[in-house]
């Protein structure tokens, strides 16, 4: 049985970073593992907007790419780590939305919410990064500050609305994770 764990934040505030940690960890304790992301470049190559240009049918195609994503990795691993969960792409949307002065219909707005509030259960844990302007952007990275933080800022707006309690991306609480996916993977073969 695979264990899921959403990694969301705006771009080049660590996510990558603390990926490859927490794979080091889960491979030295002898788990699977794999991660999910870089959905949004595929979605743009479909056609669809992403950043400023976000819209309902970009925010959808990406949250049910990644839940195709995850559900396909969670066969062969026993962790997967997803690079910008179901919430994120709210996150970006609400950016979106507010850079560009526009909104959702009550619709959309509920079908996105709802669908992330059904799938967020399936992550074990939830962790969201956060802004240091003093990092640098990273390579090929959007570099409008302004959105870059704003997006910080909905995303935590999103794990409010939908009471996610977001841990911090620290070496101990990889650690802690590890340990609590392999107690339940030794009490689920026993």
């Amino acid at each position: 049985m695979a264990h899921y764990i959403g990694i969301a934040g705006t771009h080049s505030t660590g996510k990558t970073t603390f990926t490859q940690l927490l794979t080091e960890k889960a491979l030295e304790a002898g788990l699977t593992v794999t991660r999910v992301g870089d959905i949004a470049t595929e979605c743009q190559k479909e056609g669809f907007g992403i950043l400023k240009n976000h819209t309902f049918e970009s925010t959808l195609w990406i949250m049910t790419a990644v839940i195709n994503a995850e559900l396909k990795a969670g066969l062969r691993h026993d962790l997967v780590i997803v690079d910008r969960p179901v919430q994120d792409a709210l996150g970006y949307l609400e950016a979106a939305l507010s850079s560009t002065d526009r909104q959702l219909s009550s619709c959309d707005r509920e079908y996105l919410y709802g669908l992330a509030r059904l799938h967020l259960p399936r992550y074990i844990a939830n962790f969201k990064t956060v802004l240091d302007d003093n990092i640098a952007l990273g390579p090929n990275r959007d570099e409008d500050r302004e959105f870059r933080t704003l997006v910080d800022r909905t995303i935590s707006q999103v794990h409010n609305e939908l009471d996610i309690n977001a841990l911090q991306l620290t070496d101990e609480e990889a650690t802690l994770l590890v340990g609590k996916i392999s107690r339940s993977l030794s009490r689920a073969s026993d």
